[in-house]
């Protein structure tokens, strides 16, 4: 029964460390300004945004594209790196 037990442990802690650590991005409008930027959290807006463009981005790479995206269709009036 022990056995049983710590083998379980071991399966539960393996498939733990197993999965992949998800830090999701998104990309924020200033309202003061009207610049954008991608943030390293989805969850928790900076003081003065107005508006999220995308949430839930799955790395820094692509919130970067879709600020460029928003750069060219003049949702942004500057983007902050």
């Amino acid at each position: 029964m022990k056995g049983l037990v710590f083998a379980m442990g071991a399966l539960a802690l393996g498939l733990a460390a197993a999965t992949p650590a998800r830090a999701d991005f998104a990309v924020i409008k200033f309202k003061d300004t009207g610049a954008c930027r991608a943030w390293y959290d989805h969850t928790a807006k900076p003081w003065g945004t107005s508006q999220v463009l995308w949430v839930k981005t799955p790395s820094w790479d692509v919130a970067q594209s879709k600020g460029a995206y928003a750069m060219k269709h003049h949702w942004c009036k500057a983007w902050y790196y």
